[in-house]
């Protein structure tokens, strides 16, 4: 049998076969891998072909030979990922905020190339989330690999933060660039944040990575570091509401017992809830970043859901709904 010339890429031709059309509900006989491989240019006989499947075993595809009827078939079972654990890594890209649109493509194209052309067509999914917007920043995955460097190289950061104005243009907050030592990052609300701390003003904070640009990494070294090592990153997403800052204070919120589920969801299972004196309601206790986006949270939910106390936080939430009263006078 003359060979192809194609002949030195035949383990390569076969391995591209197997994986992209074969699954555990698609096989192929003998005869139809040859004609596969013939329309590369390669040929082969039966012999030689066994050996080559041997191969690809011994290199990790998962190539499993069974008898059907009067038939032997190969197809690959086990493979990096199975079809359900890649229908949800393109549910989840194409339900992400963060990933821009162009950037979902790319990513959800990759994915299919891990899959059968069978198992392929399953993955072309529309997953619909109300109110999306994805990000416009293309250079994002870029920036978050920079902070990365920065984080395990122990460096200070400049950057300049950036701000929607009314004709739909980025400008800066300022001027001068944020100098800050990043330290983590957290995604919360569908956002990507840094989380940093801020020398000059001896303070944690954090920045939306989408709205940073021009990132530049210093030879100084990180500050805050003793700051950090009691640093609570699940305590401190789960105090502070959209990642928006505010005075920390242990606040007591009391609610009907049908909308436990809401706390449960916000702040876990952990949380001790206790019985209220009225009845059919119940209390709970929990360290809070006080902000107009907790206020807001609160309001949203009606009037099974009150804050009982600290005094402070009860008055600044009546006086919020004085001045949202007095706009629509």
């Amino acid at each position: 049998m003359p060979k192809g010339t194609n002949q030195k890429l035949k383990l390569y031709y076969l391995s591209q076969i197997m994986s992209k059309k074969t699954d555990d509900e698609h096989s192929l006989t003998m005869p139809q891998i040859q004609e596969a491989l013939a329309a590369y240019d390669v040929t082969a006989d039966r012999k030689s072909l066994y050996d080559d499947l041997e191969q690809l075993r011994v290199l990790g595809i998962d190539v499993i030979g069974e008898k059907e009827g009067r038939n032997y078939t190969y197809h690959v079972g086990k493979k990096q990922f199975d079809i359900a654990e890649l229908k949800l890594l393109v549910d989840a890209i194409q339900s992400s905020k963060f990933v821009t649109e162009k950037k979902s493509n790319d990513l959800i194209k990759k994915l299919t190339g891990m899959a059968s052309e069978y198992e392929a067509s399953q993955l072309k999914r529309q997953v619909v989330v109300k109110g999306r917007v994805k990000t416009m920043n293309e250079s994002i995955y870029y920036i978050v690999d920079e902070l990365h460097r920065a984080i395990a190289e122990n460096r200070q950061i400049e950057f300049d933060y950036m701000r929607w104005n009314l004709n739909k243009e980025m400008e800066k907050r300022k001027d001068e660039p944020y100098k800050v030592s990043p330290w983590s990052l957290s995604w919360d609300d569908e956002n990507y944040y840094m989380i940093a701390y801020d020398e000059a003003e001896d303070k944690i904070k954090h920045f939306r990575v989408d709205k940073m640009k021009n990132i530049r990494i210093l030879s100084e070294k990180r500050a805050g570091r003793n700051m950090f090592k009691e640093f609570d990153l699940p305590a401190y997403s789960k105090m502070s509401f959209g990642m928006y800052g505010g005075e920390k204070v242990n606040v007591k919120i009391a609610f009907k017992n049908e909308k436990v589920g809401i706390f449960l969801d916000r702040f876990g299972k952990d949380i001790i809830i206790h019985k209220s004196k009225e009845k059919g309601w119940s209390e709970i206790h929990e360290d809070i970043a006080v902000s107009d986006q907790f206020l807001g949270w609160i309001f949203a939910l009606g009037e099974d859901v009150k804050i009982v106390g600290p005094d402070a936080v009860v008055e600044e939430f009546k006086k919020k709904i004085d001045r949202m009263r007095k706009l629509y006078k």
